[in-house]
């Protein structure tokens, strides 16, 4: 039975999606204030948080940042449908993803349901070390190590870079992307491949040349450069 941790500071929300994610069979605690929020999802006791950017003196943005600060915590934000600002601030910031507002409690439920299965850790044996050059990707532990020191990444990052890392050189759709490493298909005008693959390459180290490791092929998508 994963945790889960639910901010938002509508209760009659938060009740309603609290009830069906239950009968799921999630574990759920719910928080309204966004301070207590903070504290709740650095406390160690839950798998994944739901966190509302809309509230009221702490803004869901400012506590995704510092859950990010401290830890690695999967998040997914809930936004006010259409507000792509607020969507691209968090992915940037490391949301693992996101569902717009008015939120249906089943596909909520889809969605952490992808995020823990990307997050689960395969066992050491299915996992063993993908070097190249500088990059070293372990999926077993899911860490990422760049020149030997490791990269903090957020889940979704880290199943980007494996995705990539499976197929060095060869160029990866943004489609095949979105479902290997957001667990969803691509949508129409979705960019949040290319918002984690931005912060990705901040993250890691550049080549002898200067350049990323992980370039854009035109109308291909990417692809990691073997160095």
């Amino acid at each position: 039975m994963s945790a889960v941790l639910l901010i938002d500071d509508d209760i009659a929300l938060t009740a309603l999606l609290a009830d069906y994610l239950t009968r799921e069979g999630y574990a759920v605690s719910t928080v309204n204030d966004p301070v207590e929020g903070i504290s709740a999802a650095l406390s160690g006791q839950f798998a994944i948080a739901v966190l509302d950017v809309m509230m009221p003196g702490v803004s869901g943005i400012e506590v995704l940042r510092q859950i990010r600060a401290a830890g690695n915590l999967p998040v997914l934000m809930l936004t006010a449908r259409g507000d792509d600002m607020d969507r691209i601030v968090g992915l940037e910031l490391g949301a693992d993803d996101y569902v717009p507002k008015p939120c249906p409690p089943r596909e909520l439920a889809a969605r952490l349901r992808a995020i823990l299965r990307r997050t689960a850790a395969p066992p050491e044996s299915q996992g063993l070390p993908i070097v190249i050059g500088a990059l070293c990707v372990r999926p077993g532990q899911r860490v990422v190590e760049w020149a030997g020191e490791r990269v903090t990444l957020t889940s979704s990052e880290f199943n980007l870079v494996l995705a990539l890392a499976r197929q060095p050189g060869v160029p990866v759709s943004k489609e095949v992307l979105s479902l290997e490493g957001l667990g969803r298909p691509l949508a129409r005008f979705d960019r949040s491949v290319d918002v984690h693959l931005s912060s990705i390459r901040q993250k890691l180290g550049t080549l002898a040349d200067g350049r990323s490791c992980i370039q854009t092929v035109y109308r291909r998508g990417y692809q990691l450069i073997r160095d």
